[in-house]
C-alpha cells in the first residue's frame, strides 16, 4: 500500500511540475491561470465566506494547490496537468455527475484516492487530510459549488 501511495504521489507531483512548467515557462512557481476559449466566461473555484472557520480557508488553499492543477480552477477538468492524463480529470460542473455522487463518496476519493473508489489510480490520495474532517468538508463544498456554474 505504501509503495502504491508513493508511486501515485510521485506521478501526481511529476505531472503537476510538468504542467506548471509547460504553462508558465518564465515563472515555474507561479500559480496556473485559467484559459478559456474566446467568448467563454471564466469561472473560478467558489469563494468560501470570510466568516467560515480556518479549515474552510485551508480547503480553498488546498484546492488551488492540489486539485486545480488537474481539475482546473474552474472545475472543468482542464487544469494544466490534465492534458497528460488518461483518463481526463473529472469535470465538476457536470450536473449529471454531481447528482450521481454523494458527499461521502467525494470525501473518500479525496482522502483515499481514485483507486479506493474504483476510479483512476492517477487521482492521488491525501491521507494527511484523514485527520482534518473540516478541511475535507470544505473541499467537498468547493466541489459542490461548481454544480451551480
Amino acid at each position: 500500500m505504501t509503495s502504491h501511495l508513493s508511486a501515485s504521489l510521485l506521478a501526481c507531483t511529476t505531472l503537476l511540475a510538468a504542467g506548471s512548467l509547460a504553462c508558465n515557462k518564465s515563472e515555474p512557481s507561479a500559480a496556473p491561470s485559467a484559459v478559456a476559449p474566446a467568448g467563454a466566461a471564466i469561472v473560478t473555484a467558489p469563494a468560501i465566506p470570510a466568516a467560515a472557520a480556518p479549515a474552510a480557508a485551508e480547503a480553498q488553499k488546498l484546492f488551488g494547490e492540489r486539485c486545480s492543477p488537474c481539475h482546473g480552477p474552474s472545475g472543468l477538468g482542464d487544469g494544466p496537468a490534465a492534458a497528460a492524463l488518461n483518463p481526463r480529470p473529472r469535470n465538476y460542473t457536470d450536473k449529471a455527475w454531481q447528482a450521481s455522487v454523494t458527499d461521502e463518496q467525494i470525501k473518500k476519493t479525496i482522502v483515499y484516492g481514485g483507486a479506493a473508489v474504483g476510479k483512476s489510480p492517477i487521482m492521488p490520495a491525501s491521507p494527511d487530510l484523514d485527520s482534518k474532517p473540516e478541511v475535507v468538508a470544505g473541499l467537498v463544498r468547493i466541489v459542490r459549488g461548481f454544480s451551480a456554474k
